[in-house]
């Protein structure tokens, strides 16, 4: 099992930053590949980006590419995201979730990730 836990949501005005984290625990961190999900108000959960198990690797969403950045720290079993130039439409809550390694697939592909956060709120205002 591993436990996952988001911090650092909260309010910010258009164009502000934050920086969210993932705390894991449970087996090891670096046996998976880590992917950041949004859900809007009103909307399914979606696809935000992903980091490989040792940071070679990181996919975006193109509705943040250029303005958000995934990375992780295995020594602190910590993966972040950092969100720069935020507009209101990226208010959702942000989930952080866990796939084995060796799972094979898209990393935009939530159904392939096996442990969930419960999720932090992002509420951008205008």
């Amino acid at each position: 099992q591993v436990q996952l836990v988001e911090s650092g949501g909260g309010l910010v005005q258009a164009g502000g930053s934050l920086r969210l984290s993932c705390a894991a625990s449970g087996r090891t961190f670096s046996s998976y590949g880590m992917g950041w999900f949004r859900q809007p108000p009103g909307k399914e959960r979606e696809f935000v980006g992903a980091i490989t198990w040792n940071g070679g690797s990181t996919y975006y969403a193109g509705s943040v590419k250029g303005r958000f950045t995934i990375s992780r720290d295995n020594a602190k079993n910590t993966v972040y995201l950092q969100m720069a130039s935020l507009k209101p439409e990226d208010t959702a809550v942000y989930y952080c979730a866990a796939r084995r390694t060796r799972t094979s697939g898209s990393y935009y592909n939530q159904g392939l990730y096996d442990y969930w956060g419960q999720g932090t709120q992002v509420t951008v205002s205008s």
